[in-house]
């Protein structure tokens, strides 16, 4: 199975980390935000098709062209359009492929809630937020499916928060989209677009730290130190 790794992004709310470095090699408890992804990586994933962009080539020389035991495609996107734009990028590796995981590759999440999400053909993860604002937000149906989602709404219909992790599959290129005011194509455009014909599951997740500014770093190594699971980075490449 694939997985679509999103790390394009110029990280310019986390300056000024990002000055010399992408986003995804910024350390948390020195190990870089990247690796925190891989971590929770199921076993099921052989291949990771990573989009890179800004400082792209740090992180191709960070990771190699296999790492921790999974091989690497990568994508280069040249022009900073939105999330969707990078998805799209990946569609002919991916129009094979029976479903795919996608996530963002700067954002810390839990094992357990990603092996739950891959055993359905199209779900994303949600996490309750206090201020959802700032976020995709997700409304549920009774079944637990999707019955909308809302990208930075001003009056949020729920509480539940897009984390970025999703489990697609090839109907999802069926579905274009337009850019929003600020000229980005965002990716849970085209999910709200598929959910109108199409099935989605909400899975809870059981860890989510989102990284966007300096001060977030501090909060994640807060609350990894409280995480039995975290072990001691040790930079280590397959190939």
């Amino acid at each position: 199975m694939k997985a679509v790794i999103i790390a394009a992004g110029e990280g310019k709310r986390l300056r000024p980390l990002t000055l010399d470095k992408p986003k995804q090699l910024v350390l948390a408890l020195g190990k870089p935000l990247i690796q925190y992804v891989w971590d929770v990586l199921p076993e099921a994933i052989d291949e990771v098709i990573l989009v890179v962009g800004y400082k792209g080539d740090m992180i191709k020389e960070f990771l190699g062209a296999e790492y921790m035991g999974k091989k690497i495609t990568y994508i280069e996107q040249y022009q900073p359009l939105g999330t969707a734009r990078a998805f799209k990028l990946c569609k002919s590796h991916l129009m094979e492929e029976e479903k795919f995981l996608v996530m963002y590759a700067d954002d810390i999440h839990g094992k357990e809630a990603v092996e739950k999400l891959i055993k359905h053909d199209a779900a994303l993860l949600v996490s309750p937020v206090a201020d959802p604002r700032n976020f995709g937000v997700v409304v549920k149906n009774p079944d637990g499916t999707v019955k909308n989602i809302e990208e930075k709404p001003e009056h949020p219909k729920s509480n539940l928060a897009a984390t970025g992790v999703y489990m697609l599959n090839p109907k999802i290129f069926n579905y274009d989209i337009w850019p929003t005011h600020n000229g980005e194509y965002y990716l849970t455009d085209m999910i709200e677009r598929y959910i109108h014909e199409n099935p989605m599951h909400v899975v809870e997740s059981d860890l989510w730290i989102p990284i966007a500014y300096p001060h977030d770093i501090v909060r994640a190594e807060e609350l990894l130190l409280g995480i039995d699971r975290v072990v001691p980075f040790a930079k280590t490449k397959t190939a």
